[in-house]
């Protein structure tokens, strides 16, 4: 999404429907995306005494981090409830209903945000989710293997695709029109064109 534990039986019910979704790798961590749900943001640490929190946008849309709105925390899908959040150094600073102290908020420390699918944002022609591209296989105009995404990093002017190379190394990739040339989410191929110098030999 660990945290304080201000959920009743209904809620407990629900979370026990998590425990199946898809697992990607963020920063070599397994991160489990429940299914019917999709990662927004993810919990960095406290900030402050006040109970709020700092969050990792994984999101175009950070309009969606307002007060009031329910978001799901962790593999459980805890709801919280957002009591306030601002934009700070590209990040979010977010101070949850019910979290009032530091201590409180340490308490969420890790814990990846989600929302229902059904409530995603509609999205642009030749614009993905996160989900939708990690783990997807890429390749080269001519067909070369290069790896698979392991990570999508949100720079601020674009994304950036992280590839683990077969030979252990990673190929970060500008998700930006001169490289990727095809995205297929049906054969789960992404069709890349390798500027130079963007690759070690």
């Amino acid at each position: 999404m660990s945290q304080n534990q201000r959920t009743n039986t209904a809620n407990r019910r629900q979370a026990a429907t998590a425990a199946k979704g898809q697992i990607y790798y963020h920063r070599n961590e397994a991160v489990l995306v429940p299914d019917g749900y999709i990662a927004i943001g993810r919990i960095a640490t406290a900030h402050g005494i006040h109970g709020e929190v700092r969050v990792e946008l994984h999101t175009d849309f950070p309009e969606r981090f307002a007060p009031q709105v329910k978001l799901f925390m962790g593999e459980m899908l805890t709801p919280a409830t957002i009591e306030y959040a601002r934009p700070h150094k590209g990040q979010m600073l977010i101070k949850f209903v019910d979290f009032e102290t530091r201590n409180e908020a340490e308490t969420l420390r890790n814990q990846w945000l989600f929302v229902p699918e059904d409530e995603a944002v509609e999205l642009e022609a030749d614009t993905y989710w996160v989900h939708d591209i990690i783990g997807l296989q890429v390749q080269t105009e001519n067909g070369e293997p290069l790896g698979a995404v392991t990570d999508v990093l949100f720079t601020g002017a674009n994304e950036v695709y992280v590839v683990a190379e077969p030979n252990g190394k990673e190929l970060l990739l500008p998700a930006i029109a001169d490289v990727v040339q095809t995205v297929d989410l049906n054969t789960g191929i992404i069709t890349v064109r390798l500027l130079p110098g963007m690759r070690d030999e």
